[in-house]
């Protein structure tokens, strides 16, 4: 039996099949015998529950598994406050696609007696940090699991900037931004944007021009070792901003550089034993399942 004796419980405020799902699991767990902690904003969801309160920020040291009810965003949001204290996490889907999130509503009683039983499967997923400096000092600082990204914030104009890895040259863009994805984000914006699809376990990232001015600005895949540094060009009449997982942008000047390298620690992702990444991939991005032949 694995020894998960403290349960954290984190779900995204106002949304109701989030109430419903918390309140499942919370009553699920108590049953069991097991301690729920909750950060204040996913207690208040739970109407006649008394879990334990803890700071969300703290939720990842004071537990054995955090169980997160929303959909990637809220993954997200969390990650970089569960990865400093390697707690295992596991995601409910309550959202659109579900990539991180990904059992369903309807097999919580099922799967989370899987988990509790040590029939799971875990995988690591490194996040990434950003520092933006002017003149040497630094700015704004940030993590992501998902993705860097340089944008022209609420214009769409374009940017001019300088890439260097390892602080070699690379080259200098012409583009409406730049996105700097991990493994994980490879799915999200950076696909949108004409990215590659990378496994999961991938100790790479990818480099993603947004609408270049050049047509030989193409993605570019990178050890995720290296260290990336941008430097921000003259703009017309507009602020750039860079980004982390799409919260809001830090805006940036002609001269700011930021620096993106890999975080130490990384996100400890549960999944139900049967766990397939392509099966996911085939039903969130509408992949052909198998050709029937005449003989099956």
């Amino acid at each position: 039996m694995v020894a998960f004796k403290r349960i954290g419980l984190i779900g995204r405020a106002g949304h109701p099949g989030v109430v419903d799902t918390l309140s499942l699991l919370h009553k699920v767990l108590v049953s069991r015998g097991l301690q729920v902690l909750c950060d204040e904003h996913s207690a208040a969801e739970l109407s006649g529950a008394t879990p334990m309160l803890v700071p969300r920020a703290e939720l990842g040291a004071q537990c054995d598994l955090v169980i997160v009810v929303g959909g990637d965003g809220s993954m997200l949001r969390v990650a970089q406050w569960l990865v400093a204290h390697n707690v295992p996490v596991l995601g409910v889907n309550r959202g659109r696609l579900g990539f991180l999130t990904d059992i369903l509503p309807e097999e919580i009683e099922t799967r989370l007696t899987d988990v509790l039983a040590g029939r799971y499967t875990e995988e690591s997923r490194f996040l990434i940090e950003c520092e933006v400096r002017r003149h040497g000092r630094v700015l704004h600082a940030g993590s992501a699991l998902n993705d860097v990204v340089l944008h022209p914030g609420t214009a769409a104009r374009m940017l001019e900037f300088e890439l260097f890895i390892n602080e070699q040259f690379v080259n200098s863009q012409q583009s409406d931004g730049l996105i700097v994805a991990t493994p994980t984000g490879s799915t999200a914006y950076a696909l949108s944007a004409g990215g590659p699809i990378m496994h999961p376990s991938l100790n790479a990232l990818v480099l993603v021009p947004m609408y270049p001015h050049t047509l030989g600005s193409r993605p570019l895949v990178i050890d995720a070792d290296s260290s990336i540094r941008v430097v921000v060009g003259k703009q017309r009449s507009i602020v750039p901003q860079v980004s982390c997982d799409g919260a809001t942008g830090f805006p940036v000047e002609p001269g700011d550089e930021f620096i993106v390298r890999k975080k130490q620690g990384a996100l400890r992702l549960i999944h139900p034993q049967d766990h397939n990444y392509y099966e996911t991939c085939r039903s969130k991005l509408g992949w052909g399942s198998r050709l029937v032949r005449a003989d099956d």
